[in-house]
């Protein structure tokens, strides 16, 4: 069970959440500790640049939608790094708030 397993239950449930991610991964977007809110997607919605909640590799980020081929998304963070490719399915939000 990884750090956002909780939140992942919450946005299947249909509901709202937020947090404060800890990292540096996406430092320029999302800074160390600022309060993130994310809702439930409709994965046909995402757009290349939009921040999501999802799963690659077994591993749970709040990571930026980088390029989409039909119905798979490349995700990555903001300092040049991939981790890979991922089905809709595997998008559980989109972060749609970022605050102090």
């Amino acid at each position: 069970m990884g750090w956002a397993a909780h939140y992942i239950e919450k946005l299947n449930e249909g509901e709202v959440v937020s947090f404060r991610p800890r990292g540096n991964s996406m430092v320029g977007k999302i800074e160390s500790g600022q309060l993130c809110t994310v809702e439930p997607v409709d994965s046909d919605t995402l757009e290349v640049g939009d921040i999501v909640l999802c799963k690659v590799n077994g591993h749970e980020y709040l990571h930026l939608v980088k390029a989409i081929q039909g119905k798979r998304f490349q995700i990555g963070n903001n300092r040049g790094r991939i981790n890979g490719w991922i089905a809709g399915t595997s998008i559980y939000g989109k972060c749609i708030k970022i605050e102090g």
